[in-house]
């Protein structure tokens, strides 16, 4: 079993920088792939970004690529999401998830995903 809790989400006008947080338990972590995922009010959920389970390779969604950076590290069991250039249209609730897998893919549906936190809210003005 793992947990996953984010944090770091806040208020930011448009242009700014947020770093979010996801804290994870279990001593397996750092075999897993991690992703984040945004879901904004009324649209269904959507990858933003992925690593792999040693944090060599990492991949994103068209729309947030050159803006968004996602990094791990595993001795503190935590994944980070750098978000720079921030646009209203960026805001949403954020959510870390976790895939029980070490086999490398470039995984970006909710279904490939077996743990998730609780998510936190990103709102950029403009």
């Amino acid at each position: 079993q793992v947990q996953l809790v984010e944090s770091g989400g806040g208020l930011v006008q448009a242009g700014g920088s947020l770093r979010l947080s996801c804290a994870a338990s279990g001593r397996m972590f750092s075999s897993y792939t991690m992703g984040w995922f945004r879901q904004a009010p009324g649209k269904e959920r959507e990858f933003v970004a992925g690593i792999s389970w040693r944090g060599g390779s990492s991949y994103y969604a068209d729309s947030v690529k050159g803006r968004f950076t996602v990094s791990r590290d595993n001795a503190k069991n935590t994944v980070y999401l750098q978000m720079n250039s921030l646009k209203p249209e960026d805001t949403a609730v954020y959510y870390c998830a976790c895939r029980r897998s070490t086999v490398w893919g470039t995984y970006n549906t909710v279904g490939e995903y077996d743990y998730w936190g609780q998510g936190t809210q990103v709102t950029v003005s403009s």
